[in-house]
């Protein structure tokens, strides 16, 4: 396990546990009263870090390296159902956008999420999670072939941003999420949208526009990310910490703003810290959304959707 610059004080007192332990199985010492000391210190020092996280506590959390990522979350709620779909019928097929059909609690779903690598290899194979315009297309195309054969709809967003090469502006990336945003405001299916890592400006936006607006707890939602806040305030990423806070980017900021509609909780220190229980929790909220949205008509469903955006940014005095 790896742990952040602000989790060291629990990695100091999982190392005297484990020492602790290690001298009661080699000698003949009862250290059992110390072990529980040591577990009630721990657990205490866990509730105090994770319950008062900063927002850039929360980015870091987001960005853990071993935190599931969308692959993981499929195989974990299709199992051996799912089926990949590849390519955009035009360029390629973008590694860095997955997506194809796989069934959770028996209901057949089409499932579209960016996809980040676990080493250095894979991180250069999935493009760090920055999709280019083909990526965008493939998801257009999974979801309009979703459209047509009547099923629903999930996203699940993790990106630090869509690739912003001179290339992917060649072929045309802001044409490319503008149009997946357009699209997906009147596709005729249900769409979830979860934010399962990082979402990122217009990258996450590309596939985010859904029925249903979910992020895990430890997730984050801007329209730029805080180094690069930082860097264009203060020309420095000193300030990333400030910026963070100022950008209102946690999963609770954003409740609070009605931008999304729940959050997912998660366990305590974060997702990876429990996979089993953060995919259970996620597999509950996307079946009772579905629940919600199953039964309504394709008018009400995307009036419905169009004014949940519209009143997005509404301010009142």
């Amino acid at each position: 396990m790896e742990y952040l610059d602000f989790e060291l004080p629990i990695k100091e007192l999982e190392d005297q546990l484990d020492k602790c332990q290690i001298i009661g199985q080699e000698s003949d010492v009862d250290v059992s009263n110390t072990c529980k000391q040591i577990e009630k210190k721990l657990e205490e020092t866990k509730k105090e870090i994770y319950k008062n996280l900063s927002a850039w506590q929360r980015v870091q959390l987001s960005r853990h390296p071993n935190r599931p990522y969308t692959m993981d979350h499929v195989r974990a709620l299709c199992g051996e159902t799912f089926l990949e779909l590849f390519g955009d019928r035009g360029v390629k097929d973008d590694k860095a956008m997955i997506g194809g059909l796989g069934k959770i609690g028996g209901q057949s779903f089409m499932i579209v999420g960016q996809q980040k690598g676990y080493n250095t290899k894979t991180r250069q194979y999935r493009n760090f999670g920055m999709a280019n315009p083909e990526g965008y297309r493939k998801a257009l195309r999974l979801m309009k072939m979703a459209e047509k054969f009547g099923i629903p709809v999930i996203t699940l967003v993790d990106t630090p941003g869509a690739y912003p090469g001179l290339e992917a502006e060649e072929r045309g990336q802001g044409e490319a999420i503008a149009r997946n945003i357009f699209e997906m405001m009147r596709l005729q299916v249900p769409i979830i949208t979860i934010v399962v890592g990082e979402g990122a400006s217009g990258g996450a936006l590309g596939i985010g526009v859904g029925d249903k607006v979910f992020m895990l707890e430890n997730t984050w939602y801007s329209v730029i990310s805080p180094e690069s806040c930082s860097s264009i305030l203060w020309r420095s990423w000193e300030y990333k910490e400030q910026a963070a806070e100022a950008l209102k980017l946690t999963s609770f900021d954003m409740k609070k703003q009605n931008l999304i509609d729940d959050i997912i909780p998660e366990p305590l220190g974060g997702a990876h810290f429990d996979r089993d229980t953060t995919f259970k929790n996620v597999e509950k909220y996307i079946l009772k959304a579905y629940d919600e949205l199953k039964d309504l008509s394709t008018t009400d469903l995307i009036e419905k959707r169009m004014d949940k955006y519209s009143k997005m940014g509404e301010f009142k005095e």
